[in-house]
C-alpha cells in the first residue's frame, strides 16, 4: 500500500474513532450500529412504528434497525428480518439468511407472515461500496427496486416504507414511483448519517396500491 492510500486510511480511522455515534456503540452494545440512532431520529420526526405493528426489515445485519424497532412495537408486534450476512440472535426477531432475489427467500418471508401483511417495510440495504458512483448507485437503485417490488405483494394498505439510497443518476425516476404509491413522501438525512456520505432516507406513509 502506498504512502497517500496509508495516510488517508489513518485520516479516516481517526474520524472514526471520535465519531459521536460510533463512541455510544461501543459504550453500549445493545445499540449494534450507528444505524439505530438513524432510525431513532426518523421515528422521533416521521412516527413510524406504532405498537402491535408486523415489520419486514431488509438489510437488517447487525441488528440496530430490528432492535430499535422492537422497541416501539413491543412484544405483541412481529419483525421479520432478513439479510446475506448473519446476524446474532434477537429475541421476538425471526431472522432469515439469504438473497432477496431469491424467490423462495420471498416465499418464507410470507410463511412467517402467516400469509398476513406487513405495516412497515424498512430497507437498510447496501451493496458493496467500491467508491465508484458510475458502480454503486445502479447496484443501490437495484437493491431498493427490490424493496419496493416486496411492496407490492406484502405490504397493508396505508402502511409505511422506509429505505436507504444513494443519491445520483436514476434516483428521481426511483422516486416518482414511490410518490405514485403513498399519500406521503418525505427524504431525510438524518444526524447519525455522515455528512459526506450520499446516502438519503425514504419515508413513504400510507401505502395506496390495493
Amino acid at each position: 500500500m502506498s504512502c497517500r492510500k496509508n495516510k488517508k486510511k489513518n485520516i479516516w480511522i481517526k474520524k472514526y474513532l471520535k465519531d459521536i455515534y460510533v463512541k455510544k456503540v461501543k459504550q453500549n452494545s445493545e445499540f449494534r450500529s450507528r444505524s439505530w440512532f438513524k432510525l431513532q431520529e426518523i421515528q422521533k420526526i416521521d412516527k413510524i412504528f406504532k405498537p402491535n405493528m408486523k415489520i419486514i426489515d431488509l438489510g437488517s445485519s447487525p441488528g440496530g434497525w430490528s432492535k430499535f424497532a422492537l422497541s416501539k412495537i413491543g412484544l405483541n408486534g412481529k419483525i421479520i428480518a432478513c439479510d446475506l450476512l448473519p446476524m446474532k440472535k434477537i429475541d421476538n426477531v425471526d431472522f432469515i439468511q439469504g438473497n432477496l432475489c431469491d424467490i423462495n427467500i420471498i416465499n418464507l418471508i410470507k410463511i412467517k407472515l402467516n400469509n398476513l401483511k406487513a405495516q412497515v417495510i424498512m430497507s437498510d440495504m447496501s451493496p458493496n461500496i467500491s467508491g465508484v458512483k458510475e458502480i454503486d448507485i445502479p447496484k443501490s437503485i437495484y437493491l431498493s427496486e427490490l424493496a419496493l417490488k416486496l411492496c407490492y405483494s406484502i405490504l397493508d394498505f396505508n402502511g409505511n416504507f422506509l429505505i436507504k439510497i444513494f443519491q445520483g443518476i436514476g434516483v428521481d425516476q426511483y422516486l416518482k414511483k414511490i410518490d405514485s404509491l403513498f399519500k406521503i413522501m418525505k427524504i431525510r438525512k438524518p444526524n447519525a448519517s455522515r455528512s459526506h456520505s450520499c446516502e438519503i432516507y425514504i419515508v413513504a406513509k400510507g401505502y395506496q396500491n390495493k
